[in-house]
């Protein structure tokens, strides 16, 4: 049983795919991500491929073929790639935690819960809740660990002064007189 209607990508060859240019699909690749990831219009709910294609001066028929041929994925695909990068980032920050997921998935750039509950589900196979409690499991044993090693530590440190003390007990007197 699966939490979602996924449907799996059907490979499809549209011919318009191998009619761009290389020259041309390297630099729109280039502005692509430029404009996408660098920029972060992926976090703009209301940005279209139509209005990537005007922002690089081309039409969105070179932008689908561009990212389908060097991303192979949909533009909406990998524009919800890049908010999916930015959300597991928000749920595992611990100065996040007390944000809810309508919070995050608005932050990120989707338009409703639904839609980031099913991208989220659809790239890592577990929900951003169970994502989220995952990130602070971890978080926790590594604190856990950390205090286990400084208490570790600091009983080698004692165990190493002991015998000093053992060895010089009018001096460890003198210390504690002080």
């Amino acid at each position: 049983m699966t939490k979602y209607n996924i449907t799996l990508k059907k490979n499809k060859d549209a011919a318009y795919r191998n009619l761009v240019n290389p020259e041309l699909m390297d630099r729109l690749e280039s502005q692509i991500l430029d404009i996408i990831v660098k920029q972060k219009k992926y976090l703009d709910k209301d940005y279209s491929a139509k209005q990537l294609a005007a922002d690089l001066g081309t039409n969105s028929r070179y932008i689908s073929a561009v990212i389908n041929v060097r991303f192979k994925m949909n533009y909406t695909s990998f524009v919800n790639k890049q908010r999916i990068k930015d959300a597991m980032v928000l749920l595992a920050g611990k100065e996040n935690k007390n944000l809810n997921m309508e919070e995050i998935s608005d932050m990120v750039g989707f338009a409703n819960r639904q839609s980031f509950y099913a991208s989220f589900y659809r790239i890592n196979q577990i929900t951003p809740r169970e994502y989220k409690l995952k990130e602070f499991a971890k978080r926790a044993e590594r604190l856990k660990k950390a205090q286990e090693k400084r208490q570790l530590k600091r009983d080698d440190a004692e165990v190493n002064l002991a015998p000093a003390a053992a060895e010089n007990p009018v001096e460890t007197v003198a210390v504690a007189a002080e």
